[in-house]
């Protein structure tokens, strides 16, 4: 399967030595569970927009530290990408910013959450198991998470299948062809902890605390992985 990647910001510069950029972890995170996969990169952050019938099986995006509601030219530019994959019922994976982009682009409500920077691994409960949930790893999903803007409505077709009273749509589907996940499974907590540590100033002191701490949970991203490849490939058979 040949997947699209597209790029929607860079790791900081004093972080990418260490940890690499958003595209590499995306890449590792999936090869660690189908190493016979193959990647195309659109830097559409630097406005490199794809056409919709480009050869590729799938689409994912990375996060960003922009807002999916910001009016910037290349976020508007994918988010009509999203709209004409939509149109096409070509697969599209959104991860955080995707996640929400997906929602804005199709008539869905993006906001800051007034609860907060959602940070470190956290918990949600699975609202409705599906199909492409296997291996099933029980009622709830952990994963890492960096955000302060949610998905506050749903868009039309959109199903929310994970969730919790701090993030109620941490995870939907849009028909059968768009996954959006709040989280963050390409993230290690390596990472994590260096983001949170280098977002001090803006993240509040309990909450950075608390972030920081949850980093002895595990976290369920190669399972959560094993997902949004099963969900492409039956996207893809549509």
């Amino acid at each position: 399967m040949i997947i699209g990647l597209l790029q929607c910001d860079d790791v900081a510069e004093p972080l990418r030595g260490q940890h690499g950029n958003y595209p590499d972890m995306l890449q590792t995170l999936l090869n660690a569970v189908d190493p016979g996969l193959a990647f195309r990169l659109w830097r559409c952050h630097q406005g490199e927009i794809p056409d919709v019938d480009e050869a590729v099986d799938a689409w994912i995006t990375t996060g960003s530290q922009c807002g999916a509601t910001d009016d910037t030219p290349w976020i508007q530019d994918v988010a009509d990408f999203i709209r004409g994959l939509w149109q096409a019922q070509r697969p599209l994976v959104g991860i955080c910013f995707g996640h929400q982009l997906i929602a804005h682009a199709l008539g869905g409500r993006v906001e800051r959450s007034e609860n907060g920077w959602g940070v470190g691994v956290m918990t949600h409960k699975i609202h409705v198991r599906q199909p492409w949930m296997t291996p099933w790893i029980g009622d709830t999903v952990r994963l890492l998470s960096s955000h302060q803007d949610q998905v506050v409505a749903l868009p039309k077709h959109g199903v929310a299948v994970a969730g919790s009273e701090f993030c109620p749509n941490y995870m939907m589907h849009v028909g059968d062809v768009f996954l959006g996940v709040q989280g963050h499974p390409e993230f290690t907590k390596e990472y994590a902890s260096d983001l949170m540590k280098r977002r001090e100033s803006i993240i509040p002191a309990e909450r950075l605390e608390a972030g920081l701490h949850s980093l002895r949970l595990s976290a369920d991203d190669l399972a959560v992985a094993r997902w949004i490849l099963n969900f492409m490939h039956n996207a893809k058979r549509k």
